[in-house]
């Protein structure tokens, strides 16, 4: 079974709005828009909850409405909250971009002299054939 998202309920095997959830969306959405952190955002807004699963809420896409459940919040309004959670994000040094690392290829060359010696037991023979493997370690770009 699915969790259905704040701001529904389920009636008839479909997604309805919950009015007073959604009002305290709504509620969350402004506050957080007129600068208060998620946690003061929620709490004005009513709203019990860790950081977590507010800022879950201000990314669920689901509130923008689809084949299942009705718009609760609007296009530019979900959109300048996360343009703001990013700048917030930014701001605060919470965004790490990838370190781009030399990518660090390794490419080996094997080399086998013939067998000198024949063995009847085969696990004989394959452990002394093994043990004239060489091999080495080319430099990437080298050859």
């Amino acid at each position: 079974m699915q969790h259905v998202p704040y701001g529904y309920k389920i009636q008839n095997g479909k997604a309805v709005i919950d009015q007073s959830a959604a009002s305290q969306l709504r509620e969350l959405y402004r506050a957080y828009l007129s600068g208060l952190s998620l946690s003061n955002a929620a709490k004005k807004a009513g709203i019990k909850g860790y950081h977590s699963s507010i800022s879950r809420r201000l990314t669920n896409k689901r509130y923008l409405g689809d084949e299942y459940y009705p718009r609760l919040i609007e296009d530019d309004t979900f959109k300048r909250a996360e343009a703001e959670r990013l700048r917030r994000a930014q701001m605060l040094g919470r965004i790490r971009e990838p370190s781009s690392k030399e990518e660090s290829i390794k490419r080996f060359r094997f080399s086998m002299p013939t067998p000198e010696q024949v063995y009847n037991d085969p696990f004989k023979q394959a452990e002394y054939a093994y043990s004239l493997i060489e091999s080495e370690v080319i430099q990437v770009g080298a050859e």
